[in-house]
């Protein structure tokens, strides 16, 4: 059974990932410990409210730190809703920008919709040779709750460079519904709050730390 930790920074569905992570057959602590986090087979970070929040909590745990030193060493992390979102360069609400870990280039900014926040399900476009999609239908829905995203990514592959596998949704406009990145790997929507279709994807993840 692989262990995972889901990294505790005061913000996110601790219990529903913890339970989610679980139902997949995964051995889970919740905690901020170092140690545990960096020995852990996989890391989770979840996320909800304000980006520069999220990114202060983060910082309060060094779990920036733990984030890149796991990666460093090639051991996966995976980022749900705004622990996705503080992967990337940096956050804008409210025009106030903020830092992230940038993992990954980019902006995490306001959607341009009709309605916001973008709450409910919706279907996702993924890229050929996805992971985190494998056996799942182009008809999937996944659960969304969130009023901002990265509208562009602009990786590309290059000599010696294979350029991240993202995943597509649209609400409004289109935004990153999930990233791909060896050993890193993140999603917007919660898979913890999406029934079964969230139950493969993690299972799907928990299936690449063994």
């Amino acid at each position: 059974m692989v262990n995972v930790v889901v990294l505790d920074y005061g913000s996110g569905n601790l219990r529903s990932a913890e339970r989610a992570l679980a139902r997949v057959g995964a051995d889970v602590t919740v905690t901020a410990d170092y140690d545990a986090a960096m020995n852990a087979d996989g890391l989770v970070v979840p996320g909800v409210g304000a980006f520069a929040a999220c990114m202060a909590g983060l910082k309060g745990v060094i779990g920036d730190r733990i984030i890149d030193r796991r990666l460093s060493a090639g051991r996966p992390v995976l980022g749900i809703c705004v622990g996705m979102q503080i992967l990337f360069a940096e956050g804008v609400e409210h025009g106030v920008r903020s830092e992230g870990c940038g993992e990954w280039p980019g902006t995490v900014e306001r959607l341009e919709a009709p309605v916001l926040p973008h709450m409910g399900w919706n279907t996702v476009s993924a890229p050929e040779g996805s992971v985190l999609f494998d056996g799942l239908d182009t008809d999937t829905r996944f659960y969304f709750v969130h009023s901002y995203g990265v509208r562009k990514f602009d990786l590309v592959p290059g000599p010696g460079f294979t350029a991240p596998l993202v995943t597509w949704a649209e609400h409004g406009v289109p935004f990153v519904a999930a990233v791909e990145n060896g050993p890193l790997m993140a999603t917007q929507f919660h898979p913890e709050k999406s029934g079964d279709a969230g139950a493969t994807l993690l299972a799907n993840w928990i299936a690449t730390l063994k």
